[in-house]
């Protein structure tokens, strides 16, 4: 039973950012498409305030900007003090044009003490053209 909450809660949040739309619905040239784990520790007496400011920046980022394709937030089972995001951009301009939005930056600085430390960790999809199918099988 915990393990079905889980992952409803997970699909909830996946649904609510990723950008199913946009990556169905642009050309996605893949070599330039940005893909990035960032590994966050949070403090533990902030893990409710940090969580609740994510998920709102997650899901505005998704809505409101055209190259952000997922910002999908989640946290070790064993461990909800640390957070992993999965952030997909349409290319490196898409990403430097998230960190300007006004709710990037209230999210930075608002949890800026919240954060024990942050990695950010570049990544490379080994198979990107079947994200399509992807997000449209979440849409199912």
């Amino acid at each position: 039973m915990k393990k079905l909450g889980l992952l409803t809660i997970l699909t909830i949040l996946l649904l609510g950012s990723c950008n199913r739309g946009h990556i169905n619905e642009t050309e996605v040239d893949y070599d330039r498409m940005m893909v990035r784990i960032a590994e966050i520790e949070i403090v533990p007496e902030f893990r409710d305030d940090y969580v609740a400011i994510l998920k709102e920046e997650a899901e505005a980022s998704v809505r409101l900007e055209p190259g952000v394709i997922c910002i999908y937030p989640m946290f070790q089972q064993d461990n909800p003090n640390q957070i992993r995001l999965l952030e997909i951009y349409a290319s490196e301009e898409a990403y430097q044009s998230h960190l300007q939005s006004p709710h990037f930056i209230h999210y930075k600085t608002s949890t800026k003490h919240m954060v024990k430390s942050l990695q950010l960790v570049d990544m490379e999809a080994l198979d990107p053209e079947t994200m399509p199918a992807l997000f449209l099988k979440l849409g199912e």
